[in-house]
């Protein structure tokens, strides 16, 4: 019985996070109240109450939840020390997860177009949010350390400089890959940006 009820907890939980996820979508963070959530999913707001303290414990758990399962698959697709092989299919990766994942697609919407954040918001997220932005920074600069390594682009490249400058463009393809019916096609964003990216820095032979 203990078990059961721990089991049903579980999915009590998840329900209040897919309806609280539904409703950011909708209607933004700061709008969405914990009877919206309670009534999506024909629970009482005290029930909401019993798993999370307040909206900002529902987000964190969103984020948390949301990234885990996504970078455990591109760590065991994604070798960083191959060098810009590794950059081009990260952004292949994950911009297929994107597209043929409703609830990932979802949750990134929300996070660039609907979520209204604030200082003091981040700050409750902080852990999370960090972890969230680190995670891609990683991958790009081991494999650019990796391909510096192998010689293939060049001694002088500023690694951190370039991470960065790789990071904010792939962000920018993200926003087009989301954005509720955009006709750019997300492959010729990422071939173009990948060209670019490799002939500012390859080596020349």
């Amino acid at each position: 019985m203990a078990r059961r009820t721990k089991e049903e907890a579980e999915e009590t939980k998840k329900a209040i996070l897919l309806a609280a996820l539904e409703i950011f979508c909708e209607k933004g963070y700061s709008r969405t109240t914990f009877d919206e959530i309670a009534k999506r999913i024909n629970l009482t707001k005290g029930a909401i109450y019993w798993h999370f303290r307040n909206k900002a414990d529902i987000l964190t758990e969103i984020i948390r939840k949301g990234f885990l399962l996504t970078h455990q698959a591109i760590e065991k697709n994604i070798q960083p020390e191959k060098g810009l092989e590794a950059i081009y299919e990260f952004m292949q990766y994950e911009a297929q997860l994107i597209s043929q994942q409703k609830l990932y697609k979802q949750l990134m919407f929300f996070l660039l177009f609907q979520m209204e954040w604030s200082e003091a918001i981040l700050n409750k997220v902080t852990k999370e949010a960090n972890e969230v932005v680190e995670y891609p920074q990683t991958i790009i600069k081991t494999a650019l350390e990796a391909a510096q390594s192998q010689k293939k682009i060049r001694e002088e490249t500023d690694i951190e400089s370039c991470t960065c400058l790789i990071i904010y463009l792939w962000q920018g393809i993200i926003r087009n890959i989301v954005k509720p019916h955009s006709t750019i096609s997300y492959d010729k964003l990422i071939n173009d940006s990948y060209s670019l990216i490799t002939k500012s820095i390859v080596k020349e032979v």
